[in-house]
């Protein structure tokens, strides 16, 4: 079979670097950054698009990259969980979330970053309700997604200049 071991060679921009990348052509964006680029920060989940495990920025915008074909990203944007810190910084919101706890086992913490770093690029000052309508392909199953909120509402507020520490809310709402 001469078409067997094809490659589809692309170039693309890489959290902000140029990279050029060889793989099979019928994998998707999720696998190509896996397995061919060694960025293993973005998730396998249900590999269907159900549950937003596999959020990466494609041109700023939120995508499931199971869903997205890796030949399909070629001069295009990607962005994963790795380019978030820079010059050796914690990004706003990764310090939000470890700061307030908001992720248990980490496994979608990824894709919870992504998703409200191109919120916050959209809307520096969402609500309660934009966030989490954001943030609703996003599944976790060990949080209650409170932590979640507050800590992209801290993490607003630091990027916005105010010096502010978030509501605390309890099991039955705000204080």
């Amino acid at each position: 079979m001469p078409f067997a071991d094809a490659k589809a060679k692309i170039a693309l921009e890489l959290n902000g670097e140029p990279v050029e990348v060889a793989f099979a052509p019928h994998k998707t964006l999720l696998e190509v950054l896996r397995e061919d680029l060694g960025l293993t920060g973005t998730k396998h989940g249900c590999e269907l698009g159900e549950c937003g495990t596999c959020t990466v920025l494609l041109d700023g915008a939120p995508v499931l990259s199971c869903l997205v074909l890796g030949v399909a990203c070629a001069g295009r944007r990607v962005k994963t969980v790795e380019g978030m810190a820079q010059g050796g910084r914690l990004h706003p919101l990764q310090e939000a979330f470890a700061e307030l706890g908001a992720a248990q086992c980490g496994y979608c913490t990824p894709a919870f970053l992504l998703a409200a770093e191109a919120l916050l690029a959209a809307n520096p000052r969402p609500t309660r309700d934009n966030i989490k309508q954001a943030l609703a392909g996003n599944l976790c199953r060990c949080t209650g997604y409170i932590k979640i909120y507050e800590a992209v509402e801290l993490a607003a507020a630091r990027l916005s200049g105010e010096r502010a520490e978030p509501a605390r809310e309890t099991l039955y709402g705000r204080p």
